[in-house]
């Protein structure tokens, strides 16, 4: 059993000119419902970027501290957890206080370490597989048999819903920014992969024969994409947005909304409560953690950086060069 120091080492964040460096603080405790883990690991998410930039603030009863999933072991437990013990080795979605090497999160939102995976790929899924669960399948119900194009397919999102949509039985399509990235997301289980770069992604569906065939499309991108993915939708198609990195404005004429009896939709995860959070959980551990198990299905780590380089690590990420994860470790 871990014993419990007194002191943390944390990323921090100078308001001024967003530079970052490591500090100590108090090691948190756990409040009732949470539990307190010693972080062997932790993904890095765009959404970090624009919190350090100070786009994306965390919420009120958030910690202010960048970071949103880990991999490690619990080495204590609030009062009321009943479903964790210490010893356990866990992935879990934080609210926030991430990029630490101690941090609380709510037990509803931990989930066990597949035995086909290492500390360093857990790292990599909490967040991901919610995203990809509740968009596509909550929100967008996303059934076997249907297609589905994943729009940033290179990203974390991306490689892990494709092989989730793969495995669920959904002929899946994909966009990235090289031809290198598209290879390696048709060997992940992509029918085929655009290059956004290269190709008009509307018009290879249409050369494919599937204009007005794709039922889910989840998009990160929007600006000109919008009246793209609404141009291909199948009637009862259902568009879901997680970002607009091409622009959250755009002229699109919704005609084809009406004809097509499309459903656009949006969200994120962060501004969910822990109680939607939790049902996500659930359902994940029902649905696809069978093909975790199996090893089916995994995610993809591109680098690993030690916490003292998150700067860098960060630099990484907004160079879009990368494929998977980005992982920090402490």
């Amino acid at each position: 059993m871990s014993m419990i120091p007194d002191q943390r080492r944390f990323i921090a964040v100078d308001p001024d000119d967003h530079s970052i460096s490591v500090e100590t603080g108090p090691v948190p405790s756990p409040k009732p419902g949470e539990v307190l883990i010693k972080v062997s690991t932790a993904g890095l998410n765009r959404a970090d970027l624009l919190q350090r930039q100070g786009l994306y603030p965390p919420p009120e009863d958030a910690s202010p501290i960048m970071g949103l999933e880990v991999a490690g072991e619990v080495i204590a437990t609030g009062a009321d957890v009943t479903n964790w013990q210490v010893g356990d080795e866990v992935c879990a979605l934080t609210h926030g206080g991430g990029y630490a090497d101690y941090t609380v999160a709510p037990a509803t939102q931990c989930l066990p370490i597949p035995a086909s995976m290492s500390m360093t790929e857990a790292a990599a899924l909490p967040e991901a597989v919610l995203t990809v669960w509740h968009n596509l399948f909550q929100r967008c119900h996303l059934q076997a048999g249907e297609r589905v194009l994943i729009h940033g397919g290179a990203s974390g999102v991306g490689t892990l819903g494709i092989a989730i949509c793969k495995a669920l039985g959904s002929e899946v399509y994909t966009t990235a920014g090289s031809d290198e990235k598209c290879r390696a997301l048709e060997a992940r289980g992509a029918s085929r992969a655009i290059n956004y770069k290269t190709e008009d992604f509307e018009q290879v569906i249409t050369d494919l024969g599937l204009k007005n065939k794709i039922d889910v499309i989840l998009d990160i991108a929007g600006g000109d994409f919008i009246q793209k993915n609404i141009n291909i939708a199948a009637p009862e198609g259902r568009i879901v947005y997680i970002a607009f990195i091409r622009g959250a404005r755009a002229e699109v004429n919704f005609g084809p909304l009406l004809m097509k009896r499309l459903v656009l939709t949006g969200s994120t995860l962060r501004a969910q409560n822990f109680a939607q959070k939790a049902v996500m959980v659930e359902e994940i551990l029902e649905r696809v953690y069978p093909h975790f198990a199996s090893g089916a299905v995994k995610p993809v780590v591109d680098r690993v950086f030690p916490l003292e380089q998150a700067e860098q690590a960060q630099d990484y990420m907004q160079s879009g060069e990368h494929m998977g994860k980005i992982i920090l470790q402490m």
